[in-house]
């Protein structure tokens, strides 16, 4: 095998772009840039390209833009470019295994994860929303099932406490690259790992759904720090409350930490302090101290300007409870 190989490469978002981005700068040669239909996006709902057409365009690459590859013509124009390998990041099309089969060495993915954990569509949000000391991306080599291929190399990062999946998705966006340059390095070889994913330790990273992002205080402070940390920046966490008028008003919370509080005798969701540093809230273990809110239709805000405005929302003793934010005198509304 020579130093220099043939590459397809798929990819839709931005993640995908960095790593075609490298591709473009390496002494390998990209044939052909895969990506989806372009989508109707913005008011008006014209037709966008994504990030990854984009930079293929500038580069003066080949772009193309099957729905799918069921039909033989999508089949035969793939296998034209005669490529040694197909590079997949964040395509978002199923392969079918003609595909998987047609360049000479395969198809490969970077997956963001630590295979066999986190499988799926929403690796990077999960990982975070359970805690995992860290993370990282994974090359594979792609097979019929959902990301359980052999895996060549895996590279590593650390999960601090202040990671949001925007932080950890930029940092895999600096990782990925470098490990797919040296995955391709070692497949020009010749002899490259090739290691089986153990099923049994494998977990599923399921897409995400704007229902998680509403906070449920019976839940420990810990983790709903992790879930808001997580779903930045989608769907973003939210709670929601109705005020004196029955009006509902849905709050989102960008920014909140844990603090170490004795919630024992407290109904989770009571409000137990209010200043310029936040509203510390109970929860089922500690209490969760929110920072940064958004008020419908308004701009993310520090609490000390959200209670400028809207002091009288936030008082010490009311509950936020069955996400309905109400006074102790008051009827409970039950959600």
């Amino acid at each position: 095998m020579t130093q220099s190989l043939r590459i397809i490469f798929a990819g839709t978002p931005d993640f995908a772009a960095k790593h075609l981005s490298a591709l473009i700068e390496s002494n390998h040669q990209v044939v052909a840039v895969y990506c989806p239909p372009d989508k109707p996006a913005g008011r008006g709902k014209k037709l966008t390209s994504c990030a990854t057409k984009e930079l293929a365009l500038a580069n003066s690459l080949h772009v193309e833009q099957p729905i799918n590859f069921k039909d033989q013509e999508a089949q035969q124009q793939l296998a034209s470019y005669n490529a040694d390998v197909m590079v997949v990041v964040a395509y978002g099309l199923l392969l079918p295994e003609i595909i998987l089969s047609t360049p000479k060495l395969g198809c490969i993915n970077v997956h963001g994860s630590i295979l066999p954990k986190w499988r799926g569509a929403a690796p990077i949000q999960r990982s975070l929303e359970a805690g995992d000391p860290e993370t990282g991306v994974t090359l594979m080599q792609m097979d019929k099932g959902l990301d359980t291929g052999d895996m060549i190399l895996t590279a590593r990062c650390e999960i601090t406490s202040t990671d949001t999946s925007a932080s950890l998705y930029e940092k895999l966006a600096e990782l990925g690259p470098s490990a797919l340059l040296e995955t391709l390095t070692l497949m020009c070889s010749g002899k490259y790992p090739r290691v089986v994913q153990n099923n049994e330790t494998s977990t599923y990273a399921a897409k995400l759904d704007k229902s998680e992002a509403e906070l449920d205080w019976q839940l420990g402070a810990k983790v709903l720090d992790r879930k808001i940390r997580a779903y930045i920046p989608w769907p973003v966490a939210q709670f929601t409350f109705t005020d004196k008028k029955t009006s509902e008003h849905h709050i989102r919370v960008w920014q909140a930490s844990v603090v170490s509080d004795d919630c024992e005798n407290k109904v989770a969701g009571t409000i137990l302090s209010v200043d310029k540093q936040g509203i510390v809230v109970s929860t089922k273990e500690n209490a969760l101290r929110l920072e940064v809110l958004q008020l419908p239709g308004k701009k993310a805000l520090p609490v000390s300007d959200i209670l400028n405005g809207r002091g009288d929302w936030f008082k010490v003793g009311q509950l936020i409870n069955g996400f309905t934010i109400i006074k102790n005198d008051e009827t409970l509304n039950e959600h």
